[in-house]
């Protein structure tokens, strides 16, 4: 036993409800949301440039500043993309502000800030090049970032500028240095991107091998628990029957088709709540729940893992106030997962405190995966499935309800001053000039994670190799769907991907295909294990009845 006496439904609000709130993949630049589709408005000539994000580097009276994230025109010159090319140039304010009009006075190689409206851009475009500015910013009036494109009657499109579109708190930042200092100067390039970080692949690593260990440890949970109910059954003198169905040891909780749907139901009332609530306190609110959760799932792993060098400490209990009996071993491992997770939270802003809060994160998935389990494909399939559209629903639709979609809001944290809330594993982006961080939410390792575990669980309990068995293509389904998911980001301009949209099919699909190939589909869909002759019983489903041995 451990601390989950002490902390009971907070851990399982934290491990259960709130690992399923992200299953978006979200792009690593905080530039804002890249909005408006242009496909009424194609490539013509003098209107095809890549929209392309672009930095914006500020100087105020000859000392660096602060940096802004723009993204460039369809219009226009196209943008240095070394930033040893990029020239540092004079800022100033258009007069009138709308540049919808020619400027009152000449702008010599000024790169000229304006306000969005009142007319085209490329009109305002063509103001500031006739005024001589080397450069325009067209300040949105909108925290998004918005593309620029060519109406499709447009014809004077001979523009030899460059065109940013920067988001309105930018903007605002911007007009204060204006107002405020004698100079201010800025550096527009827009640094190349590399395909495939390395970050990506290590994330990908670390879900592929956290479902691995995960599911390993609860077949062998399993697998051991099986055994010992047979050698229970083998030595029973008085020749009672005992019936019921393997569940792997003590504490492990089975999710039935109706609690899979009220999981969903709830996840995204929670969700909701999240994105209301969302603030710097409420944040704070959050990590101590994950704190909670971390240190419960860590404190399980250690145990579990030391106690096979540690067996004496690990099966000796000491009866403690308010916790009941607990193991030597884990009142030794305890202060160490509470002041690690104690110094992440308090550490949690500086440039490593990443590794702890994926540390931590792990730990809890591992712990959920252990206890957590599906019983059958029935469950699984109704569980993913409803997940899938859930995923759908908080990352797309969500944006006609709520003009933005929520889940990528709540996990980026943008009404909390922070960069997003602890449930997610996440890597910095090492090679990609735009920093940020590559994440992926704790649904799509969690939800995935049960059927994996289940796979395997059957595998062993049937004797089954692994090319005979679910397991190994279940991972290779989940690793393809996962990679997947990446490319589609990638190509999607960044946008944030629901993860489950891409690995639902691809586990689901395989489950069932492979099920139905070998014939194994009725036995995986409603009963979940199979049939294991022993000297006095046969299991099923339900543990409700038994055939004696003949």
């Amino acid at each position: 036993m451990g601390l989950s006496r002490m902390f009971g439904g907070v851990f399982w609000v934290v491990g259960l409800v709130a690992l399923l709130l992200l299953g978006g993949d979200l792009h690593p630049v905080k530039a804002g949301d890249i909005v408006h589709d242009d496909k009424v408005a194609p490539k013509k000539p003098g209107c095809e440039n890549e929209f392309v994000l672009v930095k914006v580097q500020t100087w105020v009276d000859g000392q660096e500043n602060i940096e802004f994230v723009g993204v460039g025109a369809r219009f226009g010159k196209k943008i240095v993309s070394k930033e040893k090319n990029a020239n540092q140039t004079r800022l100033s304010l258009s007069n009138p502000r709308d540049c919808c009009s020619p400027p009152k006075t000449m702008l010599t190689g000024d790169v000229v800030m304006v306000d969005r409206g009142h007319c085209k851009f490329t009109a305002k475009a063509n103001n500031a090049e006739a005024a001589g500015a080397s450069a325009i910013l067209i300040i949105n009036n909108q925290k998004e970032l918005y593309k620029m494109v060519c109406e499709p009657d447009e014809t004077d499109l001979d523009i030899k500028i460059p065109a940013i579109m920067l988001p309105q708190d930018a903007g605002s930042t911007l007009e204060k240095m204006l107002m405020n200092s004698s100079a201010v100067s800025v550096q527009l390039y827009s640094p190349r991107r590399p395909l495939v970080d390395i970050a990506e692949v290590f994330l990908w690593l670390m879900a592929v091998g956290t479902i691995s260990c995960a599911s390993y440890w609860s077949a062998w949970s399993a697998r051991e628990a099986a055994i010992e109910q047979d050698k229970l059954m083998k030595d029973d003198d008085d020749g009672e029957i005992v019936t019921g169905k393997v569940t792997g040891g003590t504490g492990v909780i089975e999710i039935s088709t109706m609690s899979a749907v009220l999981f969903v139901v709830i996840a995204s009332c929670f969700l909701i709540v999240l994105y209301k609530l969302m603030s710097s306190w409420f944040l704070e609110l959050l990590v101590v729940l994950f704190c909670i959760g971390g240190i419960e799932g860590l404190q399980t792993c250690l145990v579990a893992l030391l106690s096979r060098w540690f067996r004496d400490f690990g099966n000796t209990y000491v009866k403690v106030p308010f916790f009941g009996a607990v193991s030597y071993l884990a009142v030794a491992v305890s202060p160490f997962c509470i002041a690690f997770a104690v110094l992440w939270a308090v550490k949690r802003n500086v440039s490593f405190a990443w590794i702890g809060q994926d540390i931590l994160g792990i730990a809890l998935i591992i712990t959920v995966l252990q206890i957590v389990r599906i019983p059958n494909l029935k469950v699984g399939t109704v569980l993913l499935g409803c997940a899938f559209l859930y995923d759908i629903f908080w990352v797309f639709v969500s944006k006609k309800l709520f003009h933005e979609s929520v889940m990528i809001v709540v996990a980026r944290g943008d009404k909390s001053g922070e960069d997003g809330i602890p449930m997610l594993l996440k890597i910095p982006r090492m090679f990609d000039p735009w920093g940020g961080y590559s994440i992926i939410g704790f649904g799509d390792i969690l939800l995935p994670g049960l059927l994996i575990a289940f796979s395997l669980r059957y595998d062993w309990l049937a004797n089954k190799n692994l090319r005979a068995g679910y397991f190994l293509w279940g991972m290779l389904a989940y690793g393809l769907g996962l990679l997947v998911t990446y490319v589609a980001l990638n190509l999607m301009d960044g946008h944030g991907q629901p993860a489950l949209l891409y690995i639902v099919p691809f586990t689901l699909g395989t489950f069932l295909t492979l099920g139905r190939k070998r014939g194994d589909l009725k036995v995986l869909w409603m009963q979940g294990e199979p049939d294991r002759p022993c000297q006095h019983v046969r299991l099923h489903s339900g543990g409700n009845k038994s055939d004696e041995e003949k």
